[in-house]
């Protein structure tokens, strides 16, 4: 994932977090908002709840890696939220719910990034 397919600031996290749709599974929020852009900007919260800082950027570094690897269609700000089974799980079995998560909400693409 590039710097430029990234979800930066509070302003960005902000208006996806009051304007968004969301979608939920037992392990990931998925919050989106389309945006203006031709390609999707994606942002990763894991909050302290969830363990050491070592445990929340496991999970930020598996969801992160998760959305390097599947096609997403163009346009839409999204937020991944980690919940407590997240941090609990293998990296397969995140990869699944969260793949879930993103062909629920029809943003998965059908090309190669």
């Amino acid at each position: 994932m590039v710097k430029t397919e990234r979800l930066a600031g509070t302003r960005d996290f902000e208006a996806v977090f009051t304007n968004g749709k969301s979608w939920a599974n037992n392990m990931v929020v998925l919050r989106a908002l389309p945006n203006s852009l031709g390609s999707s900007r994606c942002g990763f919260a894991v909050g302290k709840r969830l363990g050491g800082a070592v445990v929340r950027n496991r999970v930020r570094r598996r969801l992160r890696e998760v959305v390097r690897q599947v096609p997403i269609d163009g346009g839409w700000d999204m937020v991944l939220i980690a919940r407590q089974p997240a941090t609990e799980t293998d990296y397969h079995t995140l990869s699944k719910a969260t793949e879930e998560i993103l062909a629920r909400a029809k943003f998965l693409g059908s090309g190669e990034r």
